[in-house]
């Protein structure tokens, strides 16, 4: 019988300045198991970021349809997925006000990754205790760091 245990992905974003250097943080887990990921781009925001993480995590995922939470302190990822990039599909990537969604590359690379995975969205609090997401946060900041002049 398969696992039907969800994966559970913590992610975060962050930049040092906005735009800045910056990087991203992931935290999957699976029963007793945990990975860790980060990366970092040279000149970037906070919103790519954060983007970024909850790419990277799904990526990260080998087996399609795999049954995941994802956990995000970023209002703008969660509601973007949940809510207005049917929209902004619809409209050719266009915001209600006819102007090109910001970041949609990224966008349309969330929307992929989404659609190989049964996903589920969760909003926490950033820097309120979450275990996890204190994980991710530290995971993005080092990795924006590692870039710092």
């Amino acid at each position: 019988m398969p696992d039907t245990t969800p994966v559970e992905i913590s992610t975060d974003g962050a930049c040092l300045g906005n735009p800045g250097p910056g990087g991203w943080g992931a935290v999957l887990r699976h029963g007793s198991n945990e990975k860790e990921l980060s990366g970092a781009e040279p000149d970037t925001t906070n919103n790519r970021m954060e983007l970024m993480g909850a790419i990277k995590g799904l990526e990260a995922l080998k087996n399609p349809g795999t049954s995941v939470i994802i956990y995000t302190d970023s209002t703008y990822v969660k509601n973007g997925i949940t809510q207005w990039v049917k929209n902004w599909q619809r409209n050719g990537w266009r915001t209600a006000a006819k102007q090109p969604v910001k970041n949609a590359d990224l966008w349309v690379e969330l929307v992929k990754q989404v659609e190989r995975h049964d996903v589920e969205w969760r909003w926490v609090k950033g820097h309120a205790g979450d275990h996890y997401n204190e994980i991710a946060d530290r995971l993005a900041t080092d990795a924006a760091k590692t870039l710092r002049r």
